[in-house]
This record gives structure tokens, sequence and C-alpha cells, in this order.
């Protein structure tokens, strides 16, 4: 019975840190997409206003 509570608990710690893991990298790969958006943006400006 002890055992089953130990490999329980240690499953449950390594789902949560793998789910947490997840939410980083999603955040981080929004941030890379604005960024590239932004990027983007600025570089047909500066493609626009050089044409002028």
């Amino acid at each position: 019975m002890k055992m089953k509570t130990v490999v329980a608990v240690a499953s449950l710690l390594i789902c949560a840190t793998s789910l947490a893991s997840c939410g980083n990298t999603i955040r981080g790969m929004g941030r890379d997409t604005a960024n590239a958006v932004h990027a983007t943006k600025d570089a047909t400006q500066d493609v626009a206003h050089s044409a002028q």
C-alpha cells in the first residue's frame, strides 16, 4: 500500500512539472511570433520608405 502512494505522488509531480514546462514553451513561442510580426512590419516600412 505504501509503495502505491509513493508511485502516485511521484507520477503527479512528474505530470505537474511536464505541464509547467509546456506552458513556458507556449508562452515563449507566442513572444517569438510577436517579435517576428513586428520585425516583418518594420522591414516592410523600411522598404516602402526607401522606394519613395
